[in-house]
């Protein structure tokens, strides 16, 4: 049986265990024994408590992997993914780091690792979705509307982190990458908010966040743009704060005290973020791809709406995350899938088989992609 490390064992990485464990051998690890405890017993799945931050210890819990997921927050993903690629491990990561990952396409080749990154719904899915299409049409605009929310909507938030909430605020902060008319502008997150209905849920609304990532780079289409979906009235008081300073990273003194802005709002904020025990949640996307394609103009659209699994106890952030990881690391142990380097998502969804397999392995756990 083949062995599979998972680095992360937060709500999605234990959901990505759950589920390799069907067919691999897993060893989960986390420097937090309360994560790794809700895997204990768990039939084909094994526990390390290990720093991540510490990257011998990558080195050491990753030794007899044939495969690694890193499932860590953002701000330790690059490094991690360098020690693995340095340690000549295939990896499908899911860290969505700050950092641009083509950076270690070289080390990728020189050790002959496939490493996949940014492999979840979004990024990740919309990606997959992308590189198919943009392999057999002429794209010109293309557009992913996504977020992950609780069904309770408590004031003044409407909002609860279904992953690592350092990583929610990053999405706040950083600037979005859009590409308008051939050019790849610049626009501040949360800005050019706008209501979008959907059938399942009623009115949300979108706003500007940095998901193309590789998109920008990879893509040839003169029309592209991610926005996040929240409750309306979200992105203004999220706004608010941010132009206050309570997300700025510089330390300030209060007192004779120096303390980072962020640090406080983190301290403050994340209590109210978390999610309760058994909480419902969904998940909600709508791709929409448009073009030309045999020489008629052609619009897909794709929408996702997901909901927390009750009898798994899973949630649908996990499950749409995780499950596109599982995917793509199934085709990499299974040997469909073996080009070198750095690979975002849309480099999969070039290859039909790529593309079918991973769709198959979603519905089959029930996470469908409707094709309007």
């Amino acid at each position: 049986m083949k062995k599979v490390t998972v680095l992360g064992a937060g709500m999605v990485g234990r959901a990505i265990a759950l589920d390799l464990a069907r067919s691999y051998e897993v060893t989960s690890v986390d420097m937090n024994r309360s994560n790794l405890n809700l895997l204990t017993s768990k039939a084909n799945i094994k526990i390390k408590e290990a720093d991540l931050s510490n990257y011998q210890n990558i080195e050491q819990v990753i030794a007899d992997a044939d495969l690694v997921i890193g499932a860590v927050p953002g701000f330790m993903g690059f490094e991690m993914l360098q020690t693995v690629i340095a340690n000549k491990k295939n990896i499908v990561d899911i860290s969505f780091f700050p950092e641009d990952p083509f950076l270690l396409d070289e080390l990728a080749k020189e050790h002959d690792v496939t490493a996949v990154i940014d492999c979840g719904v979004a990024p990740g899915m919309d990606n997959i979705i992308l590189g198919y299409h943009n392999e057999r049409m002429e794209v010109s605009h293309f557009t992913c509307l996504v977020g992950g929310l609780p069904f309770r909507r408590t004031m003044p938030f409407q909002y609860k982190a279904p992953f690592s909430p350092i990583d929610v605020l990053e999405e706040y902060t950083r600037p979005a990458r859009l590409v308008e008319n051939g050019r790849v502008v610049i626009k501040p997150a949360l800005s050019e908010i706008e209501e979008v209905e959907f059938q399942e849920i009623g009115t949300l609304e979108s706003f500007n966040s940095d998901g193309l990532r590789s998109l920008v780079k990879t893509m040839n289409i003169p029309n592209m743009k991610e926005k996040t979906l929240r409750y309306p009235g979200h992105a203004k008081l999220m706004e608010i704060l941010r132009e206050a300073g309570f997300f700025n990273k510089e330390e300030i003194i209060i007192g004779e005290t120096k303390v980072s802005p962020l640090s406080v709002s983190t301290a403050l904020l994340f209590p109210r973020w978390k999610y309760e025990d058994q909480e419902k949640d969904f998940t909600v996307m709508r791709i929409t791809v448009e073009g030309r394609e045999n020489g008629i103009r052609k619009v897909y659209r794709y929408d996702l709406f997901d909901e927390y699994d009750t009898l798994s106890q899973t949630s649908s952030m996990a499950r749409t995350t995780g499950y596109t990881c599982t995917g793509v690391a199934a085709l990499l142990l299974e040997g469909l899938y073996n080009r070198k380097g750095i690979i975002p998502p849309e480099y999969l969804g070039k290859e039909e088989k790529c593309y079918n397999y991973i769709l198959s392995h979603l519905m089959d756990r029930e996470v469908v992609y409707r094709n309007q």
